[in-house]
């Protein structure tokens, strides 16, 4: 093998390892939101919403996630959790506003942790996605997630998107045997967050292993 077949193969190979890192990084950034999901909200019913993260702000410890309660909520009544410490602000109808869960100690970045809360949704909310402003505070620096896209934009474009809940009108949501109002397709779009960092994290293992056999190939074939 000449020396320029050498620098082109090397080339070569860097540039599948950028564009692997490439590939990675985007789904990877994806990721580092704070995500809601809610089983069954539905109109004029209420529903448990989970907002749920696993980052914390460029590094630094999550200190207490802000949730501003929107409108089309009714009521929002937060859940109890030993992790957390909960304050509340409350309008004059004695209604919350906003709550505050600080953690009893900072979440680590990288960790995966989660806060609760009870939203009555109005009745005038099915068919749309109410998007739920959230404050993450860390030790050092804060991320405002509250970007709502615009009507056709990408929400996965958006640099700090709100979380958001889809809500089903009233007669759309199925009912379960109990009588209350389940969502299949949450369920399904859940099971699919759960399984894209594994399908994310076994496509970059095989692309590691693809870059491994050429440069052992290369080298193979220079030594001959």
């Amino acid at each position: 093998m000449t020396l320029r077949s050498s620098r082109r193969s090397a080339l070569a190979l860097t540039g599948i390892a950028l564009g692997g890192a490439l590939a990675l990084a985007v789904p990877m950034a994806a990721s580092a939101h704070v995500h809601a999901h809610a089983d069954g909200a539905a109109a004029g019913a209420t529903s448990r919403v989970e907002f749920s993260f696993s980052h914390g702000c460029d590094g630094s410890p999550t200190t207490a996630l802000i949730v501003d309660v929107p409108e089309g909520v009714d009521n929002a009544t937060p859940v109890v959790d030993g992790a957390w410490t909960i304050s509340r602000e409350i309008g004059d109808d004695g209604l919350a506003t906003q709550i505050t869960y600080t953690a009893v100690t900072p979440v680590e970045d990288g960790l995966a942790a989660s806060i609760e809360l009870d939203a009555l949704f109005g009745s005038e909310t099915g068919g749309t996605e109410i998007a739920f402003p959230v404050t993450q505070t860390c030790e050092t620096g804060e991320t405002a997630w509250v970007e709502v896209a615009e009507d056709g934009e990408d929400p996965e474009q958006l640099e700090s998107p709100a979380p958001t809940v889809a809500v089903a009108a009233a007669s759309d949501a199925p009912a379960d045997e109990h009588g209350e109002h389940t969502d299949a397709a949450d369920s399904a779009s859940a099971a699919s967050d759960d399984s894209a960092p594994v399908a994310t994290w076994l496509a970059g293992g095989a692309l590691v292993v693809s870059v491994a056999a050429l440069a052992a190939a290369l080298i193979r074939r220079r030594r001959a």
